[in-house]
């Protein structure tokens, strides 16, 4: 199957609609949630309003980051398919050219939501329909390393009983359920490592506080703690049983959906700041011509065509992992990759428009500098910048995690 560079057709609408929110909606209150960090931006309840009634009419296919389970094989009618990975990462770019953190705040979209849209049995996703879910994985001493989770999921009767403690958990306090990683047993490893769904108010769970951070203020990241709190057994995901064939498969089949939302997060940041940044240059005097080589032209504008050349890279990187995503491909290698590009590629290029644009660029008269800050999460959070290297690493050369570390 060959994969066609330019945007399906049947998605130019939505992503159409998603710029008009962006432009419309977001970008007139990013400023106010951006000083008013925790505060709940009370206008996305209509927008998300709005989605729901988009994806209950069937006319918003991807229209938020929830909607990214893979189809069943016998649903494929052959040939090229560009469904909702696809859709989805476009829409989402769209959106963050708008705001990553009022993105990220918008109800029923977490990335809780890609959590139960991976792993999920029909009948759970049919009965958390709706439920806008946080996910919860990092902990104090384990950064990247998911293997390494050490909250723990004991089973008692019909409910685990869930101990430990998560933190930087985006959403956590305002979403209606937490989607939490724990162990079944430490002692089988990677293995053992299971997702369950924790409803808001459960008792024995408690968000500790919320972090003050350097960007993405209009999200509130949370550190939440389990002590002794029960979940009905029912509320794992997928299949309970330990399989040390798979080993951590199943877990990061999750990630695999979830890394090239987040890289389509970074493509929309960094394509607001090169827009902007073009159109101060022009103010300027400064003006580009994508038909002459850099080297023939200002240190500006040279600058600014070697960023539109990275941001050209890491947004095929991202249409190539959804793409394989909706056709059934595996595409862990290529999640990481996008992941890992964009990450990068977004911080750079939105610390470089602050710099091209100068004194404006620093200051809060325009949006450069909130961009800038906005950025750097993405190339932390769903693995780190060289967290991607190394799983891509391990990819490219056939080795498992024990053999590279």
């Amino acid at each position: 199957m060959a994969i066609s560079l330019d945007d399906p057709r049947k998605f130019r609408q939505l992503t159409g609609q998603a710029h008009q929110v962006a432009m419309n909606m977001l970008r007139p209150i990013s400023r106010k949630y951006d000083a008013a960090e925790h505060a709940y931006p009370v206008e996305l309840d209509m927008l998300a309003a709005m989605i729901d009634g988009l994806s209950e009419s069937g006319a918003g296919e991807g229209a938020g980051a929830a909607g990214v389970r893979r189809e069943s094989a016998s649903s494929e009618q052959g040939g090229v398919r560009n469904g909702t990975n696809l859709a989805s990462v476009m829409s989402i770019a769209e959106m963050c050219w708008g705001d990553v953190g009022l993105l990220l705040s918008m109800p029923r979209q977490g990335l809780g939501n890609s959590a139960i849209a991976s792993v999920a049995d029909d009948e759970q996703q049919a009965r958390f329909a709706g439920v806008w879910a946080a996910m919860a994985i990092t902990e104090p001493g384990t950064g990247s390393d998911s293997a390494n989770i050490s909250t723990t999921a004991v089973l008692d009767g019909d409910h685990y009983v869930i101990n430990g403690e998560k933190i930087f958990v985006t959403s956590g306090d305002r979403a209606d359920a937490v989607v939490v990683w724990a162990t079944l047993d430490k002692s089988l490893g990677r293995a053992a490592i299971k997702s369950f769904v924790v409803p808001k108010g459960t008792p024995g769970m408690t968000v500790e506080r919320l972090e003050r951070k350097l960007g993405i203020k209009a999200s509130d990241t949370a550190t939440i703690r389990f002590e002794d709190c029960r979940v009905p057994a029912d509320n794992l995901l997928g299949s309970p049983e330990v399989d040390t064939q798979q080993g951590f498969a199943g877990a990061m089949a999750t990630f695999d959906n979830t890394r090239p939302l987040v890289a389509s997060m970074a493509v929309g940041c960094a394509r607001a700041s090169l827009d902007l940044t073009r159109e101060l240059l022009a103010e300027a005097g400064v003006s580009v011509d994508y038909d002459r080589p850099g080297i023939n032209q200002s240190a500006a504008a040279a600058r600014l065509l070697q960023m539109e050349a990275d941001w050209e890279a890491a947004y095929l990187l991202m249409l190539q992992a959804a793409w394989m995503a909706d056709n059934r491909q595996p595409n862990s290698l290529e999640a990481s990759m996008a992941k890992a590009k964009a990450g990068r590629v977004g911080s750079d290029i939105t610390l470089s428009c602050v710099q091209l644009a100068g004194s404006l660029g620093y200051s809060e008269a325009e949006l450069l500098e909130k961009w800038a800050r906005d950025s750097k999460i993405l190339d932390i959070f769903e693995g780190t910048q060289q967290i991607q290297q190394l799983i891509v690493a391990r990819r490219v050369l056939g080795l498992t995690s024990a053999e590279l570390r």
